[in-house]
Order: structure tokens, then sequence, then C-alpha cells
């Protein structure tokens, strides 16, 4: 065998052993699964009462991170997943929208319940609010960025625009991008309750 072709050999040989360590390494071969988006939190809904990730569970969920005085996106990414949730047909009663406020200074209980009564957001959409910590750790479950930008009353809230879409029990399923027309929304919705 020519030596060029001895070299290529071995350098594939090689390239394998280091995928096949980092993939070990990564818990592949282990049967674990890769760090993912979502985790426990600990806030409370829209009427005061204890809100945990169990609110998940038993139905698909469209969780996205944002807050009450937020001028275009939340709103918009609100009117989306309720159009969507028309679209969804008999298959709505199976889904939620979990909106959480990343801005627990002013999106108290009273807050969140007075805009979510909104006549555009579905009824079944659930607000959760908390302390900052509990915010944070939540934030930092779903890899969501938010920071405060400005000062006095009228400061506004830098955030993470995502959709996280979670499965019936909890889990991660897929990221449905910020602006996505309703019909897009809903389509991958039912592709992903199609999938199980």
């Amino acid at each position: 065998m020519p030596r060029h072709r001895l070299i290529l050999v071995a350098a594939c040989l090689l390239g394998l052993v280091v995928l096949g360590g980092l993939a070990w390494r990564a818990g592949v071969f282990r049967g674990e699964a890769p760090a993912a988006v979502g985790g426990p939190f600990q806030l409370v809904d829209q009427n005061g009462a204890p809100a945990t990730e169990k609110v998940l569970k038993g139905k698909w969920s469209a969780v996205f991170f944002g807050f009450t005085y937020c001028p275009d996106v939340c709103p918009g990414t609100l009117q989306g997943l309720a159009a969507a949730t028309d679209q969804l047909g008999p298959e709505a009663k199976d889904f939620q929208i979990v909106f959480v406020s990343i801005d627990p200074q002013r999106d108290t209980v009273a807050q969140m319940k007075t805009y979510l009564a909104a006549d555009y957001v579905p009824k079944s959409t659930i607000g959760l609010t908390g302390s900052q910590e509990q915010v944070a750790a939540a934030a930092k479950a779903y890899k969501v960025y938010y920071a405060k930008v400005g000062d006095g009353p009228g400061y506004t809230m830098d955030h993470s625009t995502a959709i996280y879409l979670m499965d019936p029990k909890g889990r991660f399923k897929a990221v449905i991008p910020y602006n996505l027309p309703p019909a897009d929304i809903a389509q991958r919705i039912k592709t992903a309750m199609d999938e199980g």
C-alpha cells in the first residue's frame, strides 16, 4: 500500500477514536441524553397558586419568556400563538401556552392576570412569575437570556425571543423561532404531536 494511503487510513482511524471518545464523554453510548432545555422551577401562576414544571405535564406546551410591559415582541408572540392554537382544530385541547415573566419587579400576580385577560389570549394560557431568584433559576433552566435596560419606572427588558415546544411529559421537543407565521407555528406543533 502506498505511503500516502497508509497516512490517510491512520488519520481516519485516529479521527474515529477521537470521535468515539467524545461520544462516550457526552454519554451517547451510556444511554444518557445531552443537556436539554427545561428543568425544575418554582414560580406562581396568575391566580397566585404555586407552580412547578408539573404545569407542563399532560399537554403540549409552548413556553416563552417575556414581560407584560413589552411593547411588541411579547404581545406579537402571544397573538401568533393564539392564532396557531385556533388552527390546531381539535388538537388545541392538548395544547397550552406558558408565558414566564422575566420582569418580576413589575409583573406581579395581579398584573399577570390582567395582562392574560385580553380577548386574544386563549383562556388556557398560564402566566408565571415569582421572585428575582425564582425567575433567574427558570430562565437558566431554559437557557434564556434577559437583562434590564434603563432606569426608573420606564425601563424595559432585553430578552430571548424563542418559543420552546415541550411535550406532554415536560420534555423539550423543538424551538419555534420568533415571528413565524401562525400557520407555520401550527404546522410545527402538529408535526411534533404526530411524531409523539
